[in-house]
């Protein structure tokens, strides 16, 4: 299962963010969307799971987003959620993989057998911050993630 996890596009759908997005399976965005229409883009290509990020709260669309999501993924619980101070320090033990974004700053990184990912920002460059998102390969027995680069 091929899925995309993008974060922090805070209104801006890069085109380039598009290209790496087409033939997924399921687009994952964590927060920081800044726009309903990003979501219908996106939804457009895959299905989507999404989340609010501190950007959206008083957005009315954004409204219906949860704070934080739990799905199975292919096989992996999952938990979904905007900053990564808001995963929980008693986290269910069942859950293997975490995404994140807020901090704009990918991260790939496994804790003993649970795998932390943040795509990092695909929105608007922050600071000196690489533009990117992520690609996971998924399948029952392995997470396979990739840090794609959108600009130089």
């Amino acid at each position: 299962m091929k899925t995309a996890i993008i974060s922090d596009t805070h209104g801006l759908l890069r085109p380039e963010a598009l290209t790496f997005l087409q033939g997924v399976d399921l687009i994952i965005h964590a927060g920081d969307i800044g726009s309903a229409e990003i979501l219908d883009q996106l939804a457009e290509i895959a299905p989507l799971h999404a989340v609010r990020g501190n950007n959206d709260i008083n957005l009315p669309w954004a409204a219906a987003l949860p704070d934080h999501l739990t799905f199975n993924l292919n096989g992996w619980q999952t938990l979904l959620t905007h900053d990564i101070a808001d995963v929980p320090t008693d986290l269910d033990p069942t859950i293997k993989l975490i995404i994140t974004g807020h901090s704009h700053k990918p991260l790939i990184e496994w804790r003993g057998n649970r795998l932390y990912l943040n795509p990092g920002s695909a929105g608007r460059r922050r600071f000196k911050l690489p533009v990117t998102l992520a690609l996971l390969d998924v399948t029952p027995d392995a997470l396979q993630p990739e840090l794609i680069h959108l600009l130089p």
